[in-house]
């Protein structure tokens, strides 16, 4: 958990990813189907992800250009003369990004619920052996007082 928590990928615009291992320590409460879905959201945030990264760079680069353009009108390419002014506009993230990042979201929130699902799974096989070992202990006493009252 420590390799993957702290790769140089691991740290997101802002928040931290963080390794769960599939199938760890938990009983082997994860179904195959379970262990596919996950792996398949992984991967399409994995792949959203790298979108966003690159549509991120690629609005900086338009940004940039459109600063550069506006500074040194000379170096542009010999524009028709009815134009509109274009402004340029800095912090304003670009529809293609939030759509990512709103598709990340959505993705991540379904990660998040195969794993609680997992996690109530195993804390209810948790709680269902406790059980079994209390009435094993309560049949046990019962027989031990059953033995009591035989021998009087």
């Amino acid at each position: 958990m420590f390799q993957t928590a702290f790769q140089s990928n691991a740290f997101q615009n802002n928040a931290f990813q963080v390794f769960i291992p599939l199938g760890g320590d938990d009983g082997g409460s994860w179904t195959k189907e379970e262990l596919q879905r996950v792996k398949r959201l992984h991967q399409k945030i994995a792949e959203r992800q790298r979108k966003l990264e690159q549509a991120t760079k690629d609005g900086n680069a338009l940004r940039k250009q459109a600063f550069k353009d506006q500074i040194d009108p000379v170096a542009k390419v010999k524009q028709p003369k009815v134009q509109s002014k274009q402004e340029v506009k800095a912090n304003i993230p670009l529809a293609d990004t939030q759509e990512l990042e709103r598709s990340i979201s959505y993705l991540e929130a379904q990660r998040d619920n195969i794993l609680a699902a997992v996690a109530y799974r195993h804390q209810q096989y948790l709680i269902q052996e406790q059980l079994r070992v209390m009435e094993a202990q309560r049949q046990q006493e019962e027989d031990d007082e059953q033995a009591v009252l035989l021998l009087l």
